[in-house]
């Protein structure tokens, strides 16, 4: 098969098709969540695109060198925030360690690829907080609609606040996940497929919520959140992470809330432990971050946290003595004793 040429600073990449099982692109993909699987091919799409290739899967991922990879970390700087540059870039230095457990270039290849650096800066953190009268008015608008969607809606809302799980996270919930005897809702489908126990306790308005919500759905095996069709009929199969999206901006509309995101309810329950007292550790291990830097990152708290930290601090000065003096005929001035 005739191969094209890929160009790129000066250096010509022939690409030829790939089987699946020797594609690097590929093996990194399959050991990602669907969701971040999409992330990272349209990541790895860019890329390939700008070595000239069609897609992810043609690139051929073993003719990179450092020269390329610096020349994209350059590109992704300029058109993209450094954020989205980086999870970019790490998604270039997966696809090449994996090249090199196929055997498709040596180890010094792959180190000098990886070691183009990030891309450095910030920007404002994405998202927003949501104050407790908006969460109010969110939950009331659900519990004033009789069908099974208001029960059901009112249960997401309380999860994705009261627990702080990810959208994908709460349409993979099944029923015999949340074990109300042992007050826990177990999360088995983390990011980076980790597993972990969130503390629902009986007292909370995510219990109430869901035990409202078990009444009309049922404790049939299945999904935790289901669809409701017209009629206020269900359908016994999972509920899908725009038809969350749909909820909750539904609820926002009604309620009179401005514009919100389910994540949205993730920084709330970042930001809202974290001002509770809750030590950043504790609180990492429930949102499920795989470092306490994701975690800061998630803090909405604002301007009042910092005036709030600042205050805990002391400095040990006393007021001095002043009187007034007159200096040249002009106004009075102020002199220190």
């Amino acid at each position: 098969m005739e191969q094209k040429a890929v160009v790129l600073v000066g250096e010509t990449l022939p690409t030829a098709p790939v089987r699946l099982d020797e594609n690097p692109a590929a093996i990194y993909l399959a050991g990602l969540s669907p969701q971040g699987r999409r992330t990272q091919l349209q990541a790895l799409d860019t890329i390939a695109r700008m070595l000239g290739a069609a897609d992810a899967r043609s690139c051929p991922w073993a003719q990179v060198r450092y020269a390329h990879a610096a020349a994209i970390r350059s590109r992704l700087q300029e058109q993209y925030a450094p954020a989205t540059a980086n999870k970019m870039l790490s998604a270039l230095r997966r696809v090449m360690k994996e090249c090199r457990r196929l055997g498709q270039v040596d180890a010094e290849t792959v180190a000098q690829v990886c070691d183009v650096e990030n891309v450095r800066g910030s920007t404002l953190p994405a998202g927003r907080a949501i104050t407790p009268g908006e969460l109010g008015a969110l939950l009331r608008v659900c519990s004033e609609d009789p069908t099974p969607a208001g029960a059901r809606d009112a249960a997401l809302l309380a999860l994705l606040y009261g627990c702080g799980i990810r959208r994908a996270e709460l349409v993979a919930l099944a029923v015999e996940d949340y074990r109300p005897a042992g007050e826990v809702l177990v999360v088995k489908h983390g990011k980076g497929r980790k597993e972990r126990e969130v503390p629902v306790t009986s007292e909370s308005g995510t219990a109430a919520a869901l035990a409202d919500w078990l009444l009309v759905r049922g404790t049939e095996p299945g999904p935790l959140f289901v669809p409701v069709i017209k009629g206020g009929r269900m359908e016994l199969r999972p509920l899908s992470g725009q038809a969350v999206f749909l909820a909750v901006n539904k609820r926002a509309e009604q309620a009179g809330v401005d514009a919100l995101s389910p994540h949205d309810f993730r920084r709330t329950f970042v930001s809202d432990l974290l001002d509770a007292g809750a030590d950043i550790a504790t609180v990492q291990k429930l949102a499920g971050h795989a470092s306490v830097n994701t975690t800061a990152r998630y803090d909405r708290r604002g301007d009042a946290a910092k005036r709030k930290a600042v205050a805990l601090l002391h400095v040990p000065y006393q007021r001095r003595r002043v009187s007034a003096v007159r200096m040249g005929g002009r106004s009075p001035a102020a002199r220190l004793e």
